[in-house]
C-alpha cells in the first residue's frame, strides 16, 4: 500500500512467512470478534426500542384512559398520533424510513462496485420536494386522510381505492423482506450468526413496539435509530480515511480506478446508469417513495400543512447528508482494499457484506464500535420495518376493513384488528427472507422488485392531483394493463440477469497486494465480459435500467387511461371537486356557483364520516 494501514487485515499479515500464510477462512473468522461489549451496544438498542413501545402501548395509555382526554379514536391515536406530533421526530422518522439498511449497505456497495454514477441521483431529492411540496402536500393535508387510497376512492371510485391498496401492499410485502435482510447480512459477517436466527430475534422486537406502541412509538424508535445510524457513519468515515491515509489518498484511488465519473450521457435506456435514467428515473423513484402510506402517514400525523413542509425540508436535507455519507463509505472501502478485493478472495461471501467486513477490519481494535455500527444498520432497517408494518395496518383497516362493512367498528375491535394485522404481516416477511436472499444484489433487488406496482401506483395519483378529465373506469384499465406489462419488464429482466443474458460491467478489481492464501473467483470485475451490441426490440424494453422502472410504470399507467378515456369517455372538470386536485391545477378549473355549493356540501359530508369512524 502506499500508506501505513492500521486495519485488521493487514496486522494479521505482519507475521505472515512464505511457507506459513493465513488462509481465508482462517482470516474471516478472525474478524469475527464480536464481543461482550459488541453484544451489549446491540441490545441495548433492542431493549430502548422495545421500552419505547411499553411506554406509549401501556404506561401513556394508562394515563389517558378516556377517549376525551386522548384526543381522538383508537385508530386516529394509533395510525396518526392524534395529528399532535412535532416536526422534529416526524423529520427524523422520515430520514430514518428512507434511509433503511439497504441505503446503509446497499449504496456503498454500488459505489465500490460500480462507481459514483449512482450519487448524482441525490441531486434530484431537492426536486422531489419541490414536486411533493406543490402537487401532493396541499391535497392530502387538507383532507386529513388516514390512508392515501381514501384519496383515490374521493378522486375516482371504491374501486381504483382497493386497487391502490393492493398495490400497496404487494410493493411493501416484497419490500419489507429486503429490509430485514440486509442487517442479518451484515450481523452475519460480524459474528457468523446465520441470518435466519437473527431476523427472527430482531423482527419479534419490531412487532411487539410496533404492535403495542402504534404511530407514536414508531416516530420515537426513529428518532433514536437516526441518531445511531448517524454516529455509526460517522465514525467508520472518520477511522476509515484516517486508516488508509487520509481524504486526498481515498480520492486518488479511486480516481485512478475509474470509480470517480458522472453518468453516460446517452439516450441507450439500456445503460445501467446514465444521464437520463438517473434525473428522469431517480426522480419519479423518490417520488413514489415520498408519496406512498408510508411517508404520507407520517405527514399527517402533523397537525396542519405549514408543520408538513417543514418536515419536508428537514427531510430533503437530512436524507442527503446520511446519503452522501454512504456514497463515500463506498469510496472509502475501494481506498482500502484497493490491491486486496475481498469479493476475489471471498473474504466477503456476498455483494452486500463488504460494508460490515470494512467495520471490522478497521475497527478492532476499539470494542463497543462494532456493535455501534451493526445497531445502526439494524436501526435503519427496524425502522423502515415498523413502519411499514404501521402503515399496512392503517391501509388494511381502512381500504379492506371499513370499505366493505356497513356498520362502525367499536374501539376494542379496531383495536384487535390493527395489531393483528401488524402481527400477520410481521410474520410474513420474516418468511419470505428465505426467497429474497437468493435474488441479487439489495440495492438493484429492492428498486426493481417492487416497481411493478409503484410506477402504476405513482400514475394513479399524478393522474388523480393533475388530470381532472380522467375518470375511474380509465384509470382501473390503465393501471392494470401498466402493472401487467411492468410485470413482464421486471421478471425477463431478471431472468436475463440471472442467465447472464444481461451483464454489467464492474469497475476494475485487484489482488496483487494480498498477502493471504485464497482460492481466486471468477466473476465479472476479473473475466472477460462480451458485451451484446445487436438488441431486439424485446430486449431493449425488458432490459432497461432499473432505474427508470418506476417513470416507465407511471407513463404506461397514464398513457393507457388515456387510451381507455376513449372508450369509458371523460369527466367535466367543471363538476369536480377542485380540492381534490393540486393548486397549479385549481385555478384552471372554474366551477359555476352552483356546483361550489354542492361541492361545499360534499367536504362537510366527508368530513363528518371521518368522525363518526
Amino acid at each position: 500500500m502506499g500508506t501505513e494501514s492500521s486495519s485488521a487485515v493487514a496486522a494479521a499479515m505482519e507475521h505472515n512467512t512464505p511457507a506459513n500464510k493465513m488462509n481465508v477462512a482462517d482470516l474471516s473468522a478472525s474478524l469475527q470478534h464480536f464481543g461482550f461489549v459488541d453484544y451489549f451496544v446491540f441490545v441495548l438498542m433492542l431493549l430502548v426500542c422495545a421500552v419505547i413501545g411499553f411506554y406509549f402501548g401501556f404506561v401513556e395509555k394508562k394515563k389517558k384512559r378516556n377517549m376525551e382526554e386522548r384526543g381522538g379514536t383508537e385508530a386516529l391515536n394509533y395510525l396518526v398520533g392524534g395529528r399532535k406530533m412535532k416536526v422534529f421526530p416526524v423529520s427524523m422518522s422520515l430520514v430514518a424510513s428512507f434511509v433503511s439498511g439497504i441505503s446503509l449497505l446497499g449504496i456503498s456497495t454500488e459505489i465500490y462496485i460500480y462507481g459514483t454514477q449512482y450519487a448524482f441521483a441525490l441531486m434530484t431529492l431537492v426536486l422531489t420536494g419541490v414536486i411533493i411540496w406543490y402537487l401532493f402536500l396541499p391535497v392530502f393535508c387538507n383532507l386529513q386522510l388516514t390512508s392515501t387510497y381514501e384519496y383515490l376512492e374521493m378522486r375516482f371510485d371504491k374501486r381504483v381505492r382497493l386497487l391502490g391498496s393492493v398495490f400497496f401492499f404487494i410493493e411493501i410485502t416484497l419490500w419489507l423482506p429486503i429490509v430485514i435482510l440486509v442487517p442479518a447480512l451484515a450481523f452475519n459477517q460480524v459474528t457468523g450468526v446465520n441470518i435466519h436466527i437473527v431476523t427472527t430475534i430482531v423482527c419479534i422486537v419490531c412487532i411487539f413496539y410496533t404492535c403495542v406502541g402504534g404511530v407514536k412509538a414508531v416516530i420515537w424508535t426513529d428518532v433514536i435509530q437516526t441518531v445511531i445510524m448517524v454516529g455509526a457513519i460517522i465514525l467508520v468515515i472518520i477511522k476509515g480515511t484516517s486508516d488508509v491515509g487520509g481524504l486526498g489518498v481515498v480520492l486518488k484511488r479511486n480516481y485512478d480506478s475509474g470509480r470517480i465519473e458522472i453518468p453516460t450521457i446517452t439516450l441507450d435506456p439500456t445503460e445501467r446508469l446514465s444521464m437520463l435514467s438517473i434525473i428522469l428515473g431517480a426522480t419519479f423513484l423518490y417520488v413514489e417513495i415520498t408519496v406512498n402510506q408510508v411517508f404520507i402517514q407520517r405527514f399527517l400525523s402533523l397537525p396542519g400543512a405549514k408543520e408538513a413542509k417543514h418536515a419536508l425540508i428537514l427531510y430533503i436535507i437530512g436524507v442527503i447528508i446520511l446519503l452522501l455519507g454512504c456514497a463515500y463509505n463506498g469510496l472509502l472501502i475501494y481506498a482500502t482494499y484497493h490491491d486486496c478485493d475481498p469479493l476475489t478472495t471471498n473474504l466477503a461471501k456476498a455483494k452486500d457484506q463488504i460494508v460490515p467486513l470494512l467495520v471490522m477490519d478497521i475497527l478492532i481494535d476499539y470494542p463497543g464500535t462494532a456493535g455501534l455500527f451493526v445497531a445502526g444498520v439494524f436501526s435503519a432497517a427496524l425502522s423502515s420495518l415498523s413502519t411499514g408494518l404501521n402503515s399496512l395496518s392503517a391501509v388494511f383497516l381502512e381500504d379492506f376493513i371499513k370499505t366493505f362493512r356497513k356498520s362502525p367498528l367499536t374501539e376494542y375491535q379496531t383495536a384487535i384488528i390493527m395489531r393483528v394485522s401488524v402481527v400477520v404481516m410481521g410474520v410474513t416477511c420474516v418468511g419470505l427472507v428465505f426467497v429474497i436472499e437468493h435474488l441479487g444484489t439489495v440495492l438493484e433487488l429492492s428498486i426493481s422488485i417492487g416497481t411493478m406496482t409503484s410506477g402504476p401506483l405513482l400514475g394513479l395519483f399524478l393522474m388523480g392531483v393533475l388530470m381532472p378529465w380522467i375518470n375511474g373506469k380509465s384509470v382501473l384499465f390503465g393501471s392494470v394493463a401498466a402493472y401487467a406489462a411492468m410485470s413482464w419488464i421486471c421478471i425477463k429482466g431478471k431472468i436475463a440477469l440471472t442467465s447472464g443474458e444481461l451483464i454489467y460491467p464492474m469497475k476494475p478489481f485487484s489482488t496483487e497486494g494480498c498477502t493471504y492464501k485464497f482460492e481466486e473467483l471468477i466473476t465479472p470485475a476479473n473475466q472477460t465480459v462480451v458485451l451484446q451490441r445487436d438488441k431486439t426490440l424485446a430486449q431493449y424494453i425488458y432490459q432497461m435500467s432499473f432505474m427508470l422502472y418506476v417513470t416507465v410504470g407511471a407513463i404506461l399507467s397514464i398513457i393507457f387511461s388515456h387510451i381507455a378515456s376513449l372508450v369509458f369517455g371523460r369527466n367535466d372538470p367543471k363538476k369536480m371537486n377542485i380540492e381534490l386536485f393540486s393548486p397549479l391545477i385549481r385555478k384552471y378549473i372554474k366551477p359555476m356557483e352552483y356546483e361550489s355549493v354542492q361541492m361545499e356540501e360534499q367536504n362537510v359530508l366527508l368530513n363528518t364520516e371521518k368522525k363518526i369512524y
